[in-house]
């Protein structure tokens, strides 16, 4: 028998306050048009004034614990990606352990930017696999909104906040690709390409938390070709092929990133979750989120095979393929 880490529970929280395009229109020269045409998003959340990234993480994370029917102490780790910790330190991941009442195991954080769930649900995977851990609560959750530069219209249009959460559980499988659970993983990075998405301050730099800078044009040619490698990548690992896939759950950036993904990948639209026209990017966030809308929607399936990609700065890319 293999032991497989198997989704058991997902859940997701987007802040109240919805933000329409529109609003960017009162100080910034853009158009609810010009925003839709390049990105595909209509609206996005910003969380309020004391809402925390943490604070986002325990609402999604209580969603999760509920869905998989098991309490806050059941579970061995909290892994939380995000880029935009409550604070330097302690981790998110010991404040959302809090949060529940967790007085057992242990949580850490990952920052991978918009690839950091994928690289959480990887760690994940791999203690879980190794008998490090039972059950992992993986979580992306992020406060981008604090980190726009409001006078540049081609970036702080683009961004949201949200949380989104994930119960991973030992199984045993039969150890083919039948088995439910995570059966590859893809992980990738190349620091060479540092200016192309960046925020430019930090601890040891300027102090501060600094705004986010991006080249798009840029940016997006690497985007649709290492997406589509890494999940050619991630299903020949698992010895599957593009007709195996039920549903491709991107990072939601921007409709045209997951259009050209979708059609390199040689995989229609209508198996490809999309939320970025809700939800704006929410980096780490924005596939736990895309996946908890798609589970309680009814689109995914107990048996189907997914496979979730993203890309985010560093620059740090990678897949998962994962049968629900």
């Amino acid at each position: 028998m293999t032991t497989r880490a198997v989704a058991t529970g997902i859940g997701h929280y987007l802040p109240e306050r919805v933000v329409e395009n529109s609003w960017f229109e009162e100080f910034l020269d853009t158009s609810d048009e010009w925003i839709r045409t390049r990105s595909g998003i209509e609206r996005r959340h910003f969380a309020a004034e004391g809402e925390t990234t943490s604070r986002m993480a325990a609402h999604a994370s209580r969603a999760a614990l509920d869905s998989a029917g098991i309490t806050a102490n059941d579970i061995d780790a909290v892994i939380v990606a995000t880029s935009t910790p409550d604070l330097t330190f302690p981790s998110v991941a010991t404040m959302v352990q809090n949060e529940l009442g967790m007085t057992r195991g242990f949580g850490f954080d990952i920052q991978a930017v918009c690839a950091g769930f994928i690289y959480a649900l990887s760690t994940a995977n791999a203690m879980i696999v190794s008998g490090q851990a039972q059950r992992i609560l993986v979580i992306g959750a992020e406060t981008f909104s604090r980190i726009m530069d409001w006078e540049d219209r081609s970036t702080c249009v683009l961004f949201g906040d949200g949380a989104g959460a994930l119960v991973l559980e030992a199984r045993s499988g039969s150890g083919n690709a039948s088995d439910r659970g995570v059966l590859a993983t893809d992980l990738n990075s190349d620091g060479r390409y540092r200016e192309m998405l960046y925020v430019d301050g930090g601890v040891s730099t300027s102090g501060t938390a600094g705004k986010l800078r991006m080249q798009g044009n840029p940016l997006f040619r690497q985007a649709v070709a290492k997406l589509a490698a890494t999940a050619d990548a991630a299903l020949g690992k698992a010895g599957l092929g593009h007709d195996d896939v039920d549903w491709i759950v991107p990072h939601q950036a921007n409709i045209r990133i997951i259009q050209g993904t979708a059609k390199k990948l040689d995989v229609p639209m209508e198996k490809v979750v999309v939320t970025v026209q809700d939800h704006g990017n929410t980096s780490a966030a924005s596939i736990p989120l895309a996946l908890s809308v798609a589970v309680s929607e009814g689109k995914i399936r107990p048996g189907q095979l997914l496979v979730a990609e993203a890309i985010g700065g560093g620059l740090a890319w990678g897949a998962v393929v994962l049968r629900w």
